[in-house]
């Protein structure tokens, strides 16, 4: 929308880097608070490290929520990296466009990212969900663990 955050945050998207968690948490949390009377929320993307895992835990319990689950999307590689070169073609992002920084990306999540599965299965609230067949396949399958939350 153009404010300083999103412009910065777009600064490290364009080189193919994750937003550096300061960034991203003060934008999550301008938005929470944008919205204070919404009866849930759904972050698409964050957390995306254990640190920020922590700082929103440590926000949402500031305001009187939590956390009621996480859901992980499983593909093979190969099968994301074509999804996101298609993204790509009609999204205009940068980050979409070129193989490198995709495998830059995935990179980055293998390292930050990867280890948010341990911290939220001690927590009982991780699920993983078969992210490969027909569209409605996915979103049946992601219905029925948001359903159950």
């Amino acid at each position: 929308n153009g404010t300083t955050l999103g412009k910065l945050a777009k600064s490290y998207i364009d080189k193919g880097e994750l937003v550096p968690d300061e960034v991203t948490i003060q934008m999550l949390q301008d938005e929470v608070e944008k919205a204070s009377d919404a009866p849930g929320f759904i972050f698409d993307g964050f957390p995306r490290t254990t640190a920020q895992a922590e700082a929103l835990d440590q926000f949402l319990e500031s305001r009187g929520l939590q956390i009621d689950g996480t859901i992980a999307l499983d593909a093979d590689d190969e099968i994301l990296i074509k999804r996101l070169l298609e993204r790509g073609k009609v999204s205009g992002r940068s980050d979409d466009q070129d193989e490198q920084k995709i495998r830059n990306r995935f990179e980055e999540y293998n390292q930050k990212t990867a280890p948010l599965k341990s911290f939220y299965q001690k927590q009982g609230k991780f699920h993983s969900i078969n992210g490969v067949g027909e569209i409605q396949e996915i979103t049946d399958r992601l219905a029925r663990v948001i359903d159950g939350l």
